[in-house]
């Protein structure tokens, strides 16, 4: 079964209201991009100068032989050189440094969403999907913001000056260039949909492909146990494959759509060059006219042909764009509360509480009551998939419960704000999360970064952490590696009881903080635990007989329900 998730749809709609949003990105930075601009008209106009000055070097220059026209051209191209130079200089720089502080923008309005996101998105997510957005979309977003952009002022600009300078050469020859137009938009509005299409399902492969590779990687102990190297490989050699031909259908959509176009226009080109050459119009056409009309024409055809790849740029940055708007827009966190309370005793009541995750799949939790009193311990014990984790995260509102009550104090947990109701909750979980950081960092994590060092160093004492830690050459100095992979198993978990100890919740949760430590190590956390449970509120979900035989309260689920 594929363990990849959240297949795009197949088609997206509104791709004009995507780029105007998209496009405002770039609103912050209207200087910029107004100079920017300049450049680009700088830029384009002196192509068509470059082309007008043909007809005086060839009537002029080679025709008349004219003195001044011979002293002045070489100064002209000079001229011209330098301000094509300064002017490309000018809008490439600024429309890179436009580029780059988008991606930085989105960066930062997505990390910052994703850390209001609820837990029901996380659920539903793939981590690849997500740092996908993160990596890839925005590069293709910022692309289509600037690159494409870019591509389309200037050229559209040259294409303008250059027309200009053919009407004003010959605007019979011209009107030749007029029936290309219609074809060329046929051409181009033909493909739009297959390069969005495409460039959708290339976001798809990229987060398929970035979850694979990761999970490959967090779960390298687990492949090489149980022999799952063959399988890995054959399976990220599938969302390889897949991301191959994805590109492969856009290059080929690409390249065959700008032939097609450069075909047509060489056509034109032929008949110009005999309507030019034929009839009347070779009696009253100079060799100048004609080499500037039809250089004019020949430099017409760089532009033209970016213009038809810049809608890949666009289409691909459109399908980006969407990615990350849908994150952008996924609902954050509901926070009904208004209640702040300074310090709570930790009194929990439970009544009547429902709770599932989808009505279609059913009741998780169903009418679960009890009540367990401030300083006192409760247990829960049952088979894997009874509820106990569920119903322990309900209390910090990682989910919000479908019908009954949850009160802390008396107080509705939905009435305190989110912020004040988890400041008075600590959680020890069985996997512990540790960040690429210092052991103090880890400790002192968060809002409590601002607790000094002896207050660190009474915590981790407590947690029977400093036992390890002075044995390590930079102490609590030492960094950690990706989530404590440079720690033990037990190491990491008394980190953890050390920093709910530095927290000094009134209420805790330990969701099977000791299942995962060999008898040594739970002798040591046993007794770093009952100090973390003295005068708290304890939430204890465990299988072993060591962890619950002091709870003041055991409660046995199953299905859901409390049966004993």
């Amino acid at each position: 079964m594929s363990r990849l998730k959240n297949e795009p749809p197949e088609e997206i709609t509104d791709g004009a209201v995507i780029y105007r949003r998209l496009l405002r990105y770039v609103l912050p930075y209207k200087l910029a991009f107004s100079l920017a601009v300049i450049g680009m008209v700088c830029a384009a106009a002196t192509d068509a100068g470059l082309a007008a000055m043909l007809k005086p070097i060839l009537d002029g220059g080679f025709v008349e032989k004219d003195p001044e026209w011979i002293a002045l051209l070489p100064l002209l191209f000079i001229g011209v050189a330098l301000i094509r130079g300064v002017g490309t200089f000018v809008s490439s720089f600024l429309m890179a440094w436009i580029g780059r502080n988008i991606v930085k923008t989105l960066r930062r309005e997505m990390f910052t969403h994703i850390l209001s996101l609820p837990t029901r998105f996380y659920d539903g997510s793939s981590s690849g999907a997500l740092i996908s957005k993160f990596t890839f979309d925005v590069e293709q977003v910022a692309s289509a913001a600037t690159d494409a952009v870019t591509i389309v002022i200037r050229d559209v600009l040259t294409i303008i000056f250059l027309l200009a300078l053919m009407f004003y050469t010959s605007w019979q020859l011209s009107l030749v260039m007029f029936v290309l137009g219609p074809i060329i938009i046929l051409l181009v509005s033909f493909v739009n949909k297959r390069f969005r299409r495409i460039s959708t399902r290339i976001q798809s492969s990229m987060g398929n492909v970035t979850q694979v590779s990761e999970e490959a990687i967090e779960g390298h102990r687990v492949i090489k146990t149980f022999g799952g190297q063959a399988y890995e490989a054959t399976h990220f050699e599938e969302v390889n494959e897949g991301n191959r031909r994805q590109f492969m259908k856009l290059i080929a959509t690409s390249v065959s759509s700008v032939q097609i176009i450069q075909f047509i226009s060489a056509c034109a080109l032929a008949a110009i060059i005999y309507l030019a050459t034929s009839g009347p119009m070779l009696d009253t056409i100079t060799p100048g006219t004609f080499m500037s009309f039809l250089a004019a024409m020949m430099m017409m055809l760089t532009p033209v042909k970016r213009l038809t790849t810049v809608n890949v740029i666009i289409q691909r940055g459109i399908a980006a764009a969407k990615s990350i708007f849908d994150l952008l827009d996924a609902a954050v966190e509901v926070d009904t509360g208004s209640i702040r309370l300074e310090k709570i005793s930790g009194a929990v009541e439970f009544k009547d509480v429902c709770f599932s995750y989808e009505q279609s799949k059913g009741t998780v939790l169903d009418n679960i009551s009890f009540r367990v009193e401030a300083g006192q311990s409760i247990a829960f014990v049952g088979k894997s998939g009874s509820g106990k984790t569920t119903l322990a995260s309900l209390l910090p509102r990682f989910y919000d419960y479908t019908s009954g009550s949850i009160t802390v104090d008396g107080h509705d947990i939905g009435e305190l704000t989110l912020e004040n109701l988890r400041q008075q909750i600590a959680l020890v979980g069985q996997d512990v999360m540790l960040f690429n950081d210092t052991i103090g960092h880890n400790i002192a994590y968060g809002s409590l970064e601002d607790c000094s060092q002896a207050e660190i160093i009474q915590a981790a004492t407590a947690a029977h952490a400093m036992e390890f830690i002075e044995t390590l050459p930079e102490g609590l100095n030492t960094m950690v590696g990706d989530n404590g992979v440079l720690l033990s198993g037990g190491q990491r978990q008394r980190l953890a009881i050390a920093r709910a100890l530095l927290k000094n919740a009134p209420i805790l949760i330990l969701d099977e903080a000791t299942s995962a430590l060999d008898t040594e190590s739970e002798r040591y956390i046993q007794a770093a635990l009952e100090e973390l449970m003295k005068d708290r509120t304890t939430f204890v979900i465990a299988h072993r007989l060591s962890t619950i035989e002091k709870a003041d309260t055991i409660i046995v689920m199953n299905e859901g329900t409390i049966v004993e």
